[in-house]
């Protein structure tokens, strides 16, 4: 049977990841933008992978259920990379919990149901999430354990109303699920972890980096003791040891890759961002 490797976001970070450990398998690229997964798919058959795409929409339960059934119509799924979301600055509250939030929740949920014995997936989050200060303990089970469909009406989530705050807390949820999914996904034999990545850069990123908030970005860049931003390739090498046999006793973890910017936001140079952020 064909092993299968589920890609959800087509964008640079997913693309770095499938690439290394997809050759030999078929690669499912899903992506809200068929136009954004066909033109991945393209690139990456000239390189030799096999691939086919469908449109999914993160936000939707059907959505990520027909993606289920068409990728165990290919195979045995293998391994799943959830690199899919959206920023603060392209959607309003509601819908970056109902995508990044709910859907991650969901996706984790239903592929750790059918992902194959020994399989593994990574979810990329962002160091976002380490930015919001401890949460009471209710509040992190909450998020870890709630049923997918009543997390949206948790009472502490629909107090938000600021889009940077709704994508922190989503963040935190990606890795508070992902602990509580490592242990369904451990009754299969599978490993699922979580990726916190820094400022990447990415077409995303190239474009913060080059508009009217530039000046706040190039400060964090020079204030984090890496003094530069990362490379989806870097977060490629990560993701790639998660997922091989070097990685198996690691599950149920969050992997910061961020230049050092969260240890310089709580305990260096990039303090005075906590009174704006």
């Amino acid at each position: 049977m064909k092993q299968v490797v589920v890609l959800v976001g087509a964008g640079s970070i997913g693309i770095a990841i499938a690439r290394r450990v997809s050759v030999g398998k078929h690669l499912i690229l899903a992506d809200y933008s068929v136009d954004n997964a066909t033109a991945a798919a393209t690139l990456l058959e000239n390189s030799g992978f096999e691939c086919s795409t469908i449109q999914c929409d993160l936000g939707s339960r059907e959505s990520i259920l027909k993606l289920v059934e068409y990728a165990l119509s290919k195979g045995e799924i293998t391994n799943l990379i959830n690199a899919a979301g959206v920023s603060p600055s392209q959607a309003p509250v509601e819908r970056i919990l109902q995508v990044d939030l709910y859907g991650t929740s969901v996706l984790l949920e239903e592929f750790g149901k059918v992902v194959a014995p020994g399989g593994s997936g990574v979810v990329i989050s962002s160091q976002s999430g380490h930015r919001l200060p401890a949460l009471p303990q209710e509040q992190n089970d909450a998020l870890a354990m709630t049923p997918c469909n009543e997390l949206l009406q948790l009472p502490f989530l629909r107090e938000i109303t600021d889009t940077l705050k709704a994508y922190q807390y989503s963040k935190r949820c990606n890795v508070l699920r992902v602990m509580g999914e490592a242990t369904r996904w451990g009754k299969r034999g599978a490993t699922i972890n979580s990726i916190s990545p820094g400022i990447i850069i990415t077409p995303l990123a190239n474009d913060e980096l080059h508009g009217p908030r530039k000046d706040g970005y190039l400060k964090m860049i020079e204030g984090m003791p890496a003094r530069r931003a990362g490379t989806p390739d870097e977060v490629g090498d990560l993701a790639e040891f998660l997922m091989s046999s070097r990685g198996r006793f690691i599950s149920g973890a969050d992997l910061l890759i961020d230049g050092g910017c969260t240890a310089s936001y709580w305990y260096g140079d990039l303090q005075y961002l906590k009174a704006t952020h």
